[in-house]
C-alpha cells in the first residue's frame, strides 16, 4: 500500500467521500482514513432529505448546487444515489410567516423551484395532512430524499476509480506537524504522508482537532429516528415534510414505510460513545403522537424499527469549513445534522479551497472556525428558531 497522498481525509462519511471525489476530478490523490467503514456513522444514519429550504442564503446556495448532483447523479458521479422526488413542504407556525415569505423569495432568486402555498392548497395536494394550524407553507416540487449510504459509496467508488485510496478500520492516533505545517498522520495502520490533512470526522471531529492542537466548539449531538409501516390508505410516495409547527420531520421510505424524526429533545454530550444505538425510551411515544396529529391515518400504522445516530453540533448549528491550526490542516465538520443534503457542493467547494486557495462555487469563508472567537455566529437573514432544541 502506497501511504503517500496529496491530501489525507479523516472520515469516510458524505463529506470525506465528496471531497475525495472532487479532488480526484482535479487530479489529486486523496487517502481517506475511516475508523470503521464508509458511511458507518452520521451519514449512514442520516434521514437523507434532499431539500433547499434554509434561512441562511449560503446554505441554500450549497443545497441548490448539491441538488443538481442528486438530480443528475448518473451523469455527474455515476452509480445510484437513490434520489426519489416526492415534493417537499416546509410548515411553519403563523409567527414565522414573514420569514417564510422572505426565505422563499431568496430561494427563488438563487434559482430554486420553490413557491408559497396556502393551507387550502396543501389540503388539496395532500388531503391526508391536517392543515388547521398554519396559513402558508413553502413547497419545492422537485425535492425529496436520497439514500445516504448509496450516495457516499458512489462518490467513494468514483474517487477510487480515479486513484483515491480508502483505508477502513483505520484509527488516526496523531497528526504529524513539522515546522508549523502538517506532513501526515499516524494511525493504527501505519503512517501516511501528505501536505494537507482534512478533519471530516463528524461526531469525532473535536477529538481529531485536539490532535492538531485545536479546541473545536463541536459537541456530540444525538438524534433518534423511527420507521413506521404506512396504513394502506396513505400514499406510498407522500410528501417529504419539515413541520416546525409540530417540531418534527418525515418522509416516505421504500417498502411502504415512513421515516420520522423530532426536532426537540435531542441531547448533547461530550463523546459519541455515551449514546446507545437504540432510541431513547420515550422517543417512540412522542414521535407517534406528533405524526398522528399531522397525519391521523398514521393511527392505523405500526412501528417497524428505530435507531439512534450522532453528529457534531456547533454553537450556531452551522458547519465549520476552512483552514485552521497548522498550515495544511483543514476542517469540514460540525454539520449539526444537516450535512448530507449539501455534501456534494461542500466537497466541491473544499476542493476549490485546497487546490485554488479559494472556493468559487459558493463562498464558504463565513463558515471559518474563527467566526466563533470573533462573535460572528452565522444567523439566517430571515431566521427561524434553531433547528435542534
Amino acid at each position: 500500500m502506497n501511504n503517500t497522498a496529496d491530501v489525507i481525509i479523516i472520515g469516510g462519511g458524505i463529506q470525506g467521500a465528496s471531497l475525495a471525489f472532487h479532488l480526484a476530478e482535479r487530479g489529486l490523490k486523496a487517502a481517506v482514513l475511516e475508523q470503521r467503514f464508509v458511511a458507518a456513522e452520521a451519514t449512514g444514519r442520516s434521514s437523507g432529505l434532499v431539500r433547499m429550504h434554509y434561512d441562511l442564503e449560503l446554505e441554500s446556495q450549497l443545497a441548490w448546487v448539491s441538488f443538481q448532483y442528486f438530480r443528475d447523479w448518473e451523469e455527474k458521479v455515476g452509480g445510484d444515489c437513490g434520489f426519489t422526488r416526492t415534493g417537499f413542504l416546509k410548515i411553519v407556525p403563523p409567527k414565522y410567516e414573514e420569514q417564510l415569505r422572505a426565505n422563499v423569495a431568496m430561494h427563488q432568486e438563487i434559482g430554486i423551484n420553490s413557491r408559497l402555498v396556502t393551507a387550502d392548497e396543501v389540503a388539496q395536494m395532500a388531503p391526508y395532512l391536517v392543515t388547521d394550524d398554519f396559513n402558508i407553507a413553502a413547497y419545492e416540487p422537485d425535492s425529496g430524499y436520497a439514500d445516504p449510504s448509496a450516495s457516499t459509496m458512489a462518490l467513494m467508488g468514483a474517487a477510487r476509480e480515479q486513484g483515491a485510496l480508502l483505508v477502513q478500520e483505520c484509527q488516526v492516533t496523531d497528526i504529524v506537524v513539522e515546522g508549523g505545517k502538517v506532513s501526515g498522520v499516524k494511525s493504527s495502520k501505519g503512517e501516511f504522508s501528505a501536505p494537507v490533512v482534512v478533519n471530516a470526522a463528524g461526531a469525532w471531529a473535536a477529538g481529531v482537532g485536539r490532535l492538531a492542537g485545536l479546541d473545536l466548539p463541536v459537541k456530540v449531538w444525538r438524534h433518534d429516528t423511527i420507521f413506521i409501516r404506512q396504513p394502506p390508505a396513505l400514499p406510498d410516495n407522500h410528501l417529504t415534510v419539515i413541520d416546525d409547527a409540530k417540531t418534527m420531520y418525515f418522509r416516505p421510505e421504500t417498502g411502504g414505510l415512513t421515516l420520522l424524526g423530532l426536532e426537540d429533545g435531542n441531547p448533547v454530550g461530550d463523546t459519541p460513545e455515551e449514546f446507545p444505538d437504540a432510541v431513547a425510551p420515550d422517543f417512540v411515544d412522542r414521535a407517534v403522537d406528533r405524526i398522528c396529529q399531522r397525519i391521523p391515518l398514521m393511527e392505523q400504522g405500526s412501528l417497524h424499527s428505530g435507531h439512534g445516530g450522532t453528529d457534531g453540533i456547533t454553537p450556531d448549528q452551522r458547519a465549520i469549513m476552512g483552514q485552521a491550526g497548522p498550515d495544511g490542516f483543514y476542517l469540514v465538520c460540525g454539520f449539526s445534522g444537516t450535512g448530507f443534503k449539501i455534501g456534494p457542493a461542500v466537497g466541491l467547494c473544499m476542493a476549490e479551497l485546497i487546490v485554488d486557495g479559494r472556493a468559487q462555487t459558493v463562498d464558504i469563508e463565513p463558515f471559518a472556525l474563527s467566526r466563533f472567537a470573533e462573535g460572528k455566529n452565522l444567523v439566517g437573514e430571515h431566521a427561524y428558531d434553531n433547528i435542534w432544541t
